[in-house]
């Protein structure tokens, strides 16, 4: 036990971490910040964060082109189209309520990893899902006990960010990442989405120049941008040194540190409803996540 409580700290910095982002998100959005000028600085800061490291360890290769096809997927459904609604949401959202709905990454996974053949059928699974579908609906019926314009409009806006990472992580397991570690993967998608972003910036009249005044929301998002590369690499060395079923669970504490976060930065209250979705998304979690193999519970006892 006393080998693992290293690990458990890990877990918990990951998910504090992690957490964090949401509320200072809000923070950032409230600013009158728009979402695609958001991603290309996203980009570009994990494109000198990832590239730093890389270049220290001397792995600055050149990708072959499946590898570039790969990283431009994963550019798309990873950061350009979840983060895009994500941005959007947080503007009409509690940040709360975007760290619940947040957590159906793997519930949605599921019926995905099915139709891929990632998976087999489990009604455990099944009643997984089923409890976080019914922990949204709570939210939508309490959504009259928020401030600001909580529709269901917005609540599906914020539900394309937990599909698309729960695609994306069924393709990575599906076809693996040609080749690429996690840095590199990050490093890569970060390159060949940097110039689209731009574009859409550009094009939209969303571009945001470098601010000469500092204030909340410019920290704010320079600490989701360095938060987001430093959890992430965090996170890939955790499932190494102690298997993926195990870092699976910072799942739980994305969710309830996301939650915290936004009570004590933003002061936000939630009605009892809430709670209670808070609970069953949580049972969910639980029941959709793996099992540990026999060799990943030797490695923690």
């Amino acid at each position: 036990m006393r080998g693992t409580l290293p690990l458990f700290g890990v877990l918990t910095l990951l998910g504090a971490g992690w957490g964090i982002t949401m509320p200072l998100t809000k923070i950032t959005v409230s600013a009158g910040y728009q979402h695609f000028g958001l991603i290309f600085w996203q980009f570009a800061m994990a494109v000198a964060l990832m590239g730093s490291v890389l270049l220290l360890r001397r792995r600055l290769n050149r990708p072959s082109a499946p590898q570039i096809r790969f990283a431009c997927l994963i550019a798309l459904i990873g950061t350009l189209l979840p983060n895009s609604a994500s941005y959007q949401a947080a503007v009409h959202l509690p940040s709360g309520v975007i760290a619940i709905l947040l957590s159906l990454i793997p519930m949605l996974a599921f019926p995905i990893a099915l139709s891929l053949g990632n998976d087999r059928f489990s009604a455990r699974k099944l009643i997984g899902l089923t409890l976080g579908f019914g922990a949204v609906v709570l939210i939508a019926a309490n959504s009259g006990s928020f401030e600001g314009d909580v529709t269901l409009w917005w609540i599906a806006v914020a539900l394309v960010a937990p599909s698309f990472y729960a695609l994306e992580g069924n393709v990575v397991a599906k076809w693996g990442t040609y080749g690429f570690d996690a840095i590199e993967t990050l490093f890569w998608s970060s390159v060949f989405g940097l110039v689209p972003s731009l574009l859409l910036a550009l094009g939209t009249g969303q571009f945001i120049p470098v601010p000469t005044t500092w204030g909340t929301p410019e920290f704010a998002f320079l600490i989701i941008a360095v938060a987001h590369a430093v959890v992430y690499a965090g996170y890939v060395w955790l499932v190494s040194n102690a298997g993926p079923v195990f870092a699976a669970q910072v799942s739980y504490l994305v969710t309830i540190f996301g939650i915290f976060w936004a009570i004590v930065l933003l002061h936000e209250a939630y009605a009892n409803g809430i709670w209670l979705a808070l609970a069953l998304m949580l049972s969910g979690m639980f029941l959709v996540q793996p099992r540990a193999r026999k060799s990943e519970e030797d490695a923690l006892a």
